[in-house]
């Protein structure tokens, strides 16, 4: 077994456990510096396939995720607010709620390029193997409609369940009126989601913006409108506060503003 008080020394094991799972890695050597070896541990966790682990892997890969959790730092929701719709800037990762939402594909296995910066990367390096493992399970080979929502465990984020919601693919130059749609559904499949499991708060990263390029704009007030009216709409549900997370910039200003408007 490693020695799991030495975070180098953990790094390197998980590194080679990784590069031998595959024939075509077996002969990649594991960096010499911290930063390099936390780079290759995430590329690799990226492209692994749902394949079964073991429970050795397992306790070493968590005993990581969480060192880096608490380097990153959790963030508690009594910090943003207590009940009602907030915007939050910063790591999805670091929020501390009971539910926070992923941009996923289709086939909710997460995001295969090494090193992506997309949320569906962030959110399952973080989260550890386990979770496109229970993707995989979930799944079964099919995949989900556009619009629609699934759950699954946290597994080593702070937050107790990832939605996993299907956002559409922008290919125009505007959003087609079904695709607006599409994204309005999301955040209700994810509500209602969040209802039947009793959950109280839930955090939203931008949905489809970015890699699936919907209007930033456009996306932001689909997201506040639909969002404010599902809560006037569900007075009794178990949701009672609603983050909408923004990473860029741009984002946390449209959704500032928004707010800001009652």
């Amino acid at each position: 077994m490693v020695n799991s008080d030495s975070e180098y020394n953990r790094l390197e094991w998980l590194c080679r456990y990784l590069l031998d799972e595959n024939p075509r890695y077996r002969q990649m050597p594991v960096p010499d510096s911290r930063q390099e070896r936390r780079d290759l541990f995430r590329a690799l966790m990226n492209v692994r396939p749902p394949e079964p682990v073991s429970e050795e892997f397992l306790q070493v890969q968590d005993e990581e995720l969480q060192a880096l959790l608490a380097e990153k730092g959790v963030v508690e929701i009594l910090r943003i607010a207590q009940n009602g719709i907030v915007e939050w800037q910063g790591d999805i990762t670091r929020l501390k709620v009971d539910a926070i939402v992923n941009a996923a594909n289709s086939q909710m296995l997460g995001c295969f390029v090494p090193l992506h910066r997309c949320i569906d990367n962030a959110i399952h390096s973080a989260a550890g193997v386990q979770l496109r493992l229970a993707c995989e399970e979930m799944m079964k080979g099919s995949d989900e409609p556009t619009g629609s929502a699934r759950i699954t465990p946290g597994f080593n984020l702070p937050a107790k369940y990832v939605i996993h919601t299907i956002g559409p693919i922008v290919t125009t130059p505007l959003p087609l009126r079904q695709q607006e749609a599409q994204l309005s559904s999301c955040y209700t499949s994810c509500l209602d989601l969040a209802n039947k499991y009793g959950l109280a708060s839930i955090a939203f990263c931008c949905i489809s913006t970015g890699e699936f390029r919907f209007p930033n704009d456009r996306a932001c007030f689909i997201a506040v409108s639909t969002v404010r009216s599902w809560m006037a709409s569900h007075l009794e549900s178990s949701v009672k506060t609603v983050i909408f997370n923004t990473f860029k910039d741009i984002d946390h200003e449209l959704y500032k503003n928004a707010l800001a408007k009652g």
